[in-house]
């Protein structure tokens, strides 16, 4: 039987050095990233207003609610109204108020082609001031 023999200093020592690169590369991507987020970051010398400065708000003139009721009847301000009162009380509302907004509150019982008629007419006077009014979901 042969034994070798062990001597201490002629074994060479075998240094893996692919887990040292792996952390090198994290710390080097780490930092490529920070220098790469703090270098893009630009300020605006702007002076910002403070709560006292700031604009006020403008008061908008109530709507004109226009009622349709489940008969049909157009009503505004609770008076039944015909086609031709509506189309003459629309245009002095709106140059009294040209901010001001017209709104329909229409039967939900009604046919819809009525509904779509009457806000149709409306909105030929109103454009883009006329809305149809609904009623929020109950939870």
């Amino acid at each position: 039987m042969r034994f070798k023999s062990k001597q201490k200093g002629s074994e060479l020592l075998d240094v893996n050095l692919i887990p040292m690169m792996d952390v090198l590369m994290t710390v080097l991507t780490f930092f490529i990233l920070i220098s790469m987020t703090l270098t893009t970051q630009q300020s605006v010398d702007v002076t910002l207003p403070t709560a006292s400065e700031g604009t006020k708000e403008q008061k908008l003139p109530d709507p004109l609610i226009v009622g349709l009721t489940r008969q049909g009847q157009m009503t505004v301000s609770n008076t039944p109204v015909t086609q031709d009162q509506l189309a003459t009380q629309m245009v002095e509302y709106l140059n009294k108020n040209p901010q001001g907004a017209i709104v329909l509150k229409a039967d939900n019982q009604l046919a819809y082609q009525k509904v779509v008629q009457v806000l149709g007419t409306m909105q030929a006077i109103g454009g883009e001031r006329v809305s149809l009014a609904i009623d929020p979901p109950r939870s």
